[in-house]
C-alpha cells in the first residue's frame, strides 16, 4: 500500500487513501475479547445457605395489650373497667411496669375528651417507666 502526496497527479485517478488501516487492530482487540470471555469463570446460579438445624423456634407469642380509655365525660376506663382515680391509674401502671414482659399500652381518647386527661395519661404511663406506649385512634381525627 502506497501514500501519494502527490497534487499534481491526474484528477481522474484513484489515489490511495492517506488513513491508517486500523483493520488489524479490530482483529486483534476482537481475539483480547473472546480470550477474555472464555478465560472468565463460569457464574453459579445457586447460592449457599447454612441452614439452622434442629427443632423450629416457638412461635412469638401475642404481646399483652392494656386498652386506656378517656371517654366523653373524662373517665378513664382500663380495659373497660372504670378506674377510680388518678392513684388507681398509677397503681395499675405501676404493677404493669413491673411485670417481667411489659405490656403494651393502648390510648384512645373520646373526641371531646379533654386533652390535659391524655397528657396525665401519657405523662402517669411513661414516669412509671412503661416502654410501649401508644395512642391509638387517630385515624378518625384525620377527616
Amino acid at each position: 500500500m502506497a501514500i501519494d502526496f502527490d497534487e499534481a497527479s491526474d484528477p481522474t485517478e484513484l489515489d490511495v487513501a492517506s488513513g491508517m488501516n486500523i483493520t488489524p487492530l479490530i482483529d486483534v482487540l476482537l481475539v483480547l475479547l473472546v480470550m477474555l470471555i472464555i478465560t472468565i469463570p463460569i457464574q453459579l446460579h445457586s447460592v449457599n445457605m447454612e441452614m439452622p438445624a434442629g427443632a423450629p423456634l416457638s412461635m412469638p407469642t401475642e404481646p399483652l395489650v392494656v386498652k386506656i380509655e378517656v371517654n366523653a365525660q373524662n373517665q378513664l376506663l382500663w380495659n373497660g373497667q372504670p378506674v377510680a382515680g388518678r392513684v388507681e391509674l398509677d397503681q395499675r401502671l405501676q404493677a404493669a411496669a413491673q411485670l417481667s414482659e411489659q405490656p403494651e399500652i393502648h390510648i384512645r381518647a373520646h373526641r371531646s375528651a379533654k386533652y390535659d386527661t391524655v397528657a396525665a395519661v401519657l405523662t402517669a404511663a411513661q414516669q412509671m417507666g412503661l416502654q410501649k406506649i401508644g395512642v391509638v385512634g387517630l385515624d378518625e381525627y384525620a377527616r
